[in-house]
């Protein structure tokens, strides 16, 4: 599964959870946004994290 900033920032944008924990590594590590969605990708989306089968559905084509 590859990262892409545009499905990452969708995800975020539909899950107030995702949206929490991105204001916390903003804040907690001084991180850029940028450098914080991909930091949250690796944590909660990639390798079978908790919203893969989410981050997967948005490269779903559409019917």
């Amino acid at each position: 599964m590859k990262y892409f900033k545009s499905q990452m920032k969708q995800l975020v944008k539909e899950n107030r959870e995702l949206q929490q924990h991105l204001k916390e590594l903003i804040n907690e590590h001084d991180l850029e946004k940028n450098f914080a969605l991909k930091a949250l990708y690796h944590s909660e989306v990639a390798d079978g994290g908790k919203f893969q089968t989410a981050y997967q559905a948005l490269d779903a084509p559409k019917e």
